[in-house]
């Protein structure tokens, strides 16, 4: 079961969409922040990043939902810098560590080198988290990585916080979409993501994805995803997430037998002790409201994290190993080429 990338990248397609999405870069309107500065000439917006990317681990990760992991683990590839700015982040260390994260900046042929080997320490899929902001560069490596054997589906992992022109570019490139619906109003993604027009990005980045793979979820016979949309919702202290209005717009406007994956991991970290609704843990009946809401809308698909998700380990992004505490394979992120001249 062939990523469809391949097929583009045998036409010559896949080198014309990165050619078209690097070129956005020099009014960059790459996510809904659209702040038309030139990342190409080296200017910086509101994700702090220019032309090169920015990785700051590659590993397998046993951390994701299971038709991902499977037995030898995601290939996660995991981007400094982002386009939000959640105070709760627990990779804070790399998404808001804009300086810090400069050391991390690698070449687009890196990246490509990147994908390729994770293919051969045996991982299920590329799995590129918080990618929204280095789209163009992600694509430009696969084209470099596809004809060299790059056969692994590319999940791209995102906060949903993403341009539906940026999408459609992504048509036939991203196999599976793994969106987390963080809100359901405005004013709570401005106060605690710095996104005040989250809602209206988010649900038209859905609608986009779900087009482009409806309601199915494509599995192998060991159980593994090739192809498809996995909707996951973080649920949050005193309802700021607004549950119940995002899984209404899953079922209503999508489906619900679209694969859901409820999050109840949660806990106060990065700036999160400084606002009052978020600083403690979520209780256990509002894991439970959210469980029953899944029955209300008529949910069929996906899972549920156990209420004591909120105790698993936490990612330690200033260690060589920032999983080590899953078990398992966890090795040292891999040693990447870094460009001549650092993004600004």
């Amino acid at each position: 079961m062939l990523p469809s990338y391949v097929a583009l990248s045998e036409s010559g397609e896949l080198h014309r969409r990165a050619e078209r999405l690097m070129g956005m870069l020099a009014a960059c309107d790459i996510c809904p922040k659209d702040c038309r500065v030139n990342r190409l000439g080296g200017e910086v917006g509101f994700c702090w990043s220019g032309a090169d990317p920015v990785v700051s681990a590659v590993v397998p990760h046993f951390g994701e939902e299971p038709c991902l992991t499977g037995t030898r683990g995601a290939g996660n590839i995991f981007f400094g810098n982002c386009n939000m700015r959640c105070v709760y982040c627990q990779n804070w260390q790399i998404s808001q560590d804009w300086t810090g994260q400069r050391r991390n900046t690698v070449s687009v042929e890196a990246l490509g080198e990147a994908m390729l080997a994770l293919q051969e320490k045996g991982c299920h899929n590329i799995n590129l988290v918080s990618p929204t902001h280095f789209v163009p560069q992600i694509v430009a490596a696969l084209a470099l990585a596809a004809p060299r054997g790059l056969c692994l589906p590319l999940v791209y992992n995102t906060n949903a916080y993403d341009s539906v022109r940026v999408l459609q570019l992504l048509d036939g490139i991203v196999d599976i979409y793994l969106p987390d619906l963080k809100y359901s109003d405005n004013g709570a993604a401005r106060e605690y993501s710095v996104a005040g027009n989250y809602v209206e990005a988010s649900r038209a980045a859905l609608k986009e994805m779900y087009r482009q793979m409806g309601p199915d979820l494509v599995l192998d016979d060991a159980g593994l995803a090739h192809r498809g949309l996995i909707i996951r919702h973080l649920i949050l202290p005193n309802d700021i997430a607004g549950s119940r209005e995002c899984l209404r717009f899953i079922a209503e406007e999508l489906s619900p037998t679209v694969h859901l994956s409820i999050m109840a991991q949660y806990y106060p970290t990065n700036k999160a002790d400084r606002k009052d609704l978020i600083s403690r843990k979520i209780r256990a009946r509002e894991y439970e409201e959210v469980l029953e809401m899944l029955e209300e809308f008529g949910f069929e698909h996906g899972w549920t994290q156990e209420f004591s998700a909120t105790d698993i380990g936490r990612p330690d992004f200033a260690s060589a190993a920032p999983f080590a505490w899953e078990g398992g394979l966890a090795p040292a992120p891999l040693h990447l080429t870094r460009p001549a001249s650092p993004a600004p």
